[in-house]
């Protein structure tokens, strides 16, 4: 494994050093642009998994799909401008051979000028009551509408959209004001005509509010949009990462920052404080609260700069920094008072990034189970001593172990994948050793990766829990598992259907030592397929579990199928597998008897019936803009959801708790306390969780005996 592993690297490498001869530019953003776009598509020739033929079929979809990204509502372009394009359409694959940006530099301009256009429309157009006693209706199903004819065409097109957003507004306070008609004195009651225009003000704040955040897009976010339009035809999770958002994609699998320790958020031309991190710097300071506003940042020792008006994003870059080193805010506190705040920055990590396990059990049927959640496979790739989910879910394993669990139920719900070496890893956790999964390159002959470690840390009854969200490493887990007998699936019809791996490329490898450009940013690159053990792929199929549930998505159109780019599927061999740690023979009777309790559950009906109401919500396209009409859809839709308010309350005999050793930390203060509050109370309504605690009993009462291997005698599971 560490021998393919090395080849793919050295390869990847190789590729790139070909094309590391640029010269140095004279500083035009377009030099830099044609650069990234030719070491891209250089790399993506050379070493993608299955490389595209670039002519006049992909200029198309290339043009098709940055056209969505730039208008994908069609309420910026007129035809005249689309007219501008269309030549382009089948000239695109000319202009990356010859890395022109032609295309792209007309886009920018075009797309520029006709958000100035629509910001006049929407502030002339609000400025008059509207009516709501035509007939009239608006669609939202963009894929089918064309683009205006002309700016009067466009500027009615706007109406339709303003009007339908103040009708909105308006019902909301009409039903508002009716539903305390008892508290509110006639007098105080608003006219129709007040309402109305209190609803235009609003709406339009809102739209200024969007177009300030239009406004602050720079080049550099619509060039990122335009490379995703081209590698994106290679395949949905090849793509280009501009430096900044490499950064947030690192934040995000490692789980920790350098910085204070705050979550932001824009409020007008001001930053906002959401929330401060628990045990973050900001928290330990003391003086940083939340609902404090931003005005100025001061690195130490030098002046302050006012960020009013700021890009959010260019606000976290100053304020984040080295662990060690000062920041001074000026916050106007939320009584008014305004208040330089020193704080030294530090290692943040966000807690509710990693795995955490808690005691579940459901009275007279079985108590004492472990539970995991692992809400993604992450990995700290830039620091051996950081957190890797492998590690934690081993250490959450021997805690529930000291505490004598009956078995344990991994959530891998919601689950989008990461780290492919820590799954290898973690389903070790569950075996002996042997294979985990099959990965192929391209022109290569598949290899397995094995879990080499002939030790495993828990041999009990396993349940892991899967939804439509579960992908990549999470289908690898629950498909290594299900093909080894080891575990339970449930879930709903399938997994994701994410079947590929990808590597980040640094794309300042490109460049010459002398150039200037740097950092041009990476390329997330599509290099293997993965198969499971017993040689079907996940791509596409996804992983279908043991046990179907009900599922508020079985009915939507969700996962990788649904995307016009995805990779094919394939089958190879099957890898020689076996395991005797623990092993489910029993399946067809742990179906049979989830079925006998699942089927008239009600609360699963009523999960099956509210799927089909939020399928048939989603197909709906068009709405009503006469007032009447509109509130009596309205509240048809209000009505039906009612019959689902409250469909998760508190499950009867469900019990979770927190593990002793863990309540030290969670007790440190109010907020962490409050978190954990909340993740207790949602799994004591988790309906998904009361039935795998039933299907642990099941695995417990018919504990599997096993023939050993060397001595032909007869074992348990818990030998």
């Amino acid at each position: 494994m560490k021998i393919k592993s090395f080849l793919i690297f050295a390869l990847i490498i190789g590729v790139v050093s070909l094309f590391a001869l640029y010269p140095r530019p004279i500083g035009d953003p377009i030099e830099k642009e044609v650069v990234i776009l030719k070491s891209v598509m250089n790399i993506l020739d050379k070493a993608h998994f299955k490389p595209k033929d670039i002519n006049d079929e992909f200029s198309e979809k290339v043009y098709k799909s940055y056209l969505e990204s730039m208008d994908g509502g069609k309420r910026f372009f007129i035809q005249s401008d689309i007219n501008q394009l269309k030549p382009y359409a089948t000239l695109i694959d000319d202009e990356i051979k010859g890395s022109k940006l032609d295309f792209f530099e007309k886009s920018l301009n075009l797309i520029t000028m006709a958000q100035k256009r629509v910001r006049e429309y929407y502030k002339e157009i609000l400025s008059k009551p509207f009516s709501f006693d035509k007939k009239e209706t608006i669609s939202y199903d963009y894929e089918k509408l064309p683009y205006a004819k002309s700016e009067k065409e466009l500027k009615a097109r706007w109406e339709e959209t303003l009007r339908a957003a103040v009708l909105d507004e308006v019902i909301q306070v009409m039903n508002r004001q009716e539903n305390d008609s008892l508290k509110v004195n006639p007098e105080e009651k608003k006219s129709f005509a007040v309402i109305e225009k209190e609803a235009r003000e609003k709406v339009g704040k809102d739209y200024d509010r969007l177009f300030d955040r239009l406004e602050k897009l720079r080049r550099e976010d619509r060039f990122g949009d335009f490379m995703n339009s081209i590698t994106e035809q290679f395949d949905p999770h090849t793509s280009y990462f501009s430096p900044s958002d490499k950064e947030d994609f690192d934040i995000g699998m490692s789980g920790k920052l350098e910085g204070i320790g705050a979550r932001l958020q824009a409020d007008g031309e001001f930053t906002k404080v959401s929330e401060v991190v628990v045990g973050g710097p900001a928290w330990k300071e003391k003086n940083l609260e939340a609902g404090d506003l931003i005005m100025k940042v001061a690195q130490d020792g030098q002046p302050a700069v006012d960020i009013r008006g700021m890009r959010l994003d260019d606000v976290v870059k100053k304020i984040r920094g080295k662990k060690g080193t000062k920041v001074i805010l000026t916050v106007k506190k939320v009584n008014g008072s305004v208040q330089d705040i020193t704080i030294v920055r530090d290692e943040v990590l966000m807690d509710e990034s990693f795995a955490k396990s808690v005691i579940v059990g459901k009275k007279g049927v079985m108590e004492n189970v472990g539970y995991i959640y692992l809400p993604k496979f992450y990995a700290d790739f830039d620091n051996n001593k950081g957190r890797f989910c492998y590690t934690d879910v081993a250490k959450e394993i021997e805690k529930l172990k000291q505490q004598n669990v009956n078995g344990i139920i991994l959530d891998l719900r919601n689950n989008p994948g990461g780290s492919l070496n820590d799954v290898v890893k973690m389903a070790g956790l569950f075996i002996e050793n042997g294979p985990i999964v099959q990965v192929k390159s391209r022109d290569q002959e598949p290899y397995v990766m094995n879990d080499d470690n002939k030790s495993y840390a828990y041999d009990g009854p396993l349940v892991i829990l899967v939804n439509h969200q579960s992908a990549s490493a999470s289908e690898i887990m629950a498909a290594a598992m299900q093909d080894y007998k080891r575990a339970v699936v449930i879930g709903g019809t399938s997994t994701y259907g994410k079947g590929t791996v990808q590597r980040f490329i640094d794309l300042d490898r490109t460049l010459s030592s002398s150039s200037n450009l740097r950092p041009l940013g990476q390329l997330k690159l599509t290099i293997q397929k993965y198969y499971r053990i017993d040689g079907g792929s996940t791509q596409l199929k996804g992983v279908t579990p043991d046990i179907i549930l009900p599922d508020a998505l079985n009915y939507i159109k969700v996962g990788e199928k649904e995307n016009k780019t995805a990779m094919d599927w394939s089958k190879i061999n099957s890898a020689q597998y076996s395991q005797d740690v623990f092993v489910v023979r029993n399946m067809d009777e742990i179906k049979s008897r989830s079925h006998n309790r699942t089927e008239n559950n009600p609360l699963f009906v009523a999960i099956d019936e509210n799927a089909k109401r939020i399928k048939a919500q989603n197909d709906q396209k068009e709405f009503s803009l006469e007032l009447n009409t509109y509130r009596s859809e309205l509240q048809k839709r209000k009505d039906d959801n009612k019959k689902f308010n409250g469909l998760f309350k508190e499950i009867s005999g469900l019990e979770v708790a927190n593990l002793p050793v863990d309540m030290k930390l969670i007790e440190r203060d109010s907020a962490s306390m409050a978190r954990n509050d909340n993740f207790l109370k949602n799994l004591r309504k988790d309906v998904y969780l009361d039935e795998a605690i039933n299907v642990i009993s099941d695995l417990q009462s018919n504990r599997i005996t096993l023939m050993d291997k060397n001595s032909g005698r007869v074992k348990t599971g818990k030998e």
